[in-house]
Formats: C-alpha cells, sequence, structure tokens
C-alpha cells in the first residue's frame, strides 16, 4: 500500500473509532433521552455521570477509553500499517490523536463531543501504561482533595506530559511525547469554561453518587 494510503486509513481508523458517541447512544437506549439537553450539553461521560447517573456514566467512561485504546493498539499492527511513513510509533501516534479528534469532533453527533479527556487516557493507556499511572494519581489525589473533575483532568494532561518526557529513549524528539504535548493542550483548551468557573468559584463539584431528583 502507497504510504500516502496507509496514512489515510491509520488516520479514518482512529477518527472513526473515535467518534462513537457512547453517552448519547447508552442514554437514548436506556432512558430514551439525549444527554445533550442535559446538564453542560457534553457528550463526555462526567455530564452522563450527573445527568444520567453512575451505571451509565461508568459505562460510557469505560466505552470512552476503550475507543482510544483499541485502535492505537490494534491499527499499528494491521497489514497497511507496515507501509505507514515514519514507522509504527508514528503509526500509533497518528491514530491516537485522531481518535480524540472523533471523540471531540464526531460526525456522528454534528461534530461536538465530549472534552477529550477519557479518549485520551485511552490513547496514553496504550502508548505509555505508566503515563497512563502518573495521570490516574493526579487526576485521582486531585479528585478526592477538590471534588473537581476539570481541575483533574487538567492537571492530569500536565502530569501525563511531563511523564511521556521522562519515560520516552528520545525525550521532547519522541513522537509520544510531541503527541501527548498537543492533546495536553486540547484538553486545557476544551475546559475554558472550567477554568473561568473555577476562576469565579462557580465550578461544579463532583457528587460520586447521582443527586435525588
Amino acid at each position: 500500500m502507497p504510504p500516502i494510503a496507509s496514512l489515510i486509513a491509520a488516520l479514518a481508523a482512529g477518527y472513526v473509532s473515535g467518534s462513537l458517541p457512547w453517552g448519547l447512544w447508552l442514554g437514548r437506549a436506556f432512558q430514551g433521552v439525549d444527554v445533550r439537553t442535559l446538564g453542560s450539553g457534553n457528550l463526555g461521560a462526567t455530564n452522563v455521570y450527573r445527568s444520567l447517573g453512575p451505571g451509565i456514566g461508568v459505562a460510557t467512561l469505560l466505552l470512552d477509553i476503550a475507543k482510544g485504546a483499541i485502535p492505537v493498539w490494534l491499527v499499528p499492527r494491521a497489514a497497511f500499517a507496515a507501509d505507514f511513513p515514519g514507522g509504527p510509533e508514528w503509526c500509533a501516534v497518528a491514530v491516537a490523536f485522531a481518535a480524540v479528534a472523533g471523540h471531540v469532533w464526531t460526525f456522528l453527533a454534528g461534530f461536538k463531543g465530549g472534552k477529550g479527556v477519557a479518549t485520551t487516557v485511552g490513547v496514553l493507556l496504550a502508548l505509555s501504561p505508566p503515563s497512563f499511572g502518573v495521570f490516574l494519581a493526579v487526576f485521582l489525589a486531585t479528585l478526592l482533595v477538590t471534588r473537581f473533575v476539570s481541575l483533574g483532568s487538567m492537571l492530569g494532561a500536565v502530569a501525563f506530559t511531563v511523564a511521556l518526557w521522562r519515560f520516552s529513549p528520545n525525550g521532547v524528539a519522541s513522537p509520544s511525547f510531541l503527541l501527548g504535548a498537543l492533546l495536553a493542550v486540547v484538553v486545557i483548551v476544551r475546559h475554558k469554561d472550567n477554568i473561568s468557573r473555577l476562576m469565579q468559584g462557580t465550578e461544579n463539584r463532583f457528587a460520586f453518587r447521582k443527586a435525588r431528583s
């Protein structure tokens, strides 16, 4: 396969996988509602959890992680990936970015998806398990102390970028580090409204149980 065709195939596989709007589909299937009309209107797991409860929220989280991790694991092992320009690591990085882009701008929901955190976590799990562990530790510590999911996500994004730098053999020249830095920027930019609310003291704290109506 020509290298350009291999590139297009890898990007398409990552984007389509990342575009699967599980929060939207699960909300419709189990509660007959469009989660985009509830809470923040976001398709991410946090809004699904808050709006539809822990069961659908956790399922959405796991599926959003999986739609990032699975293509990053599988696509570089496909036959066409042998012709990917730059080699298998660049192939994995390209698929990872495309998956996150699909989650944030899904063609299956009007190009409006989640904030990219869960799918970023998925690709991170596939690319660098130690960096995933660093993210998880920082995220959970921040959430337990502050109960701000947004703050945990952003601090975790900074942490996994530093971890990718430390764990990558080529440091800042590593494709995985460059991807991590780019995805951290995406995560932080997607949280710009949360940053404003954090500064104003109006950001919602996470409740581990759905509030009774």
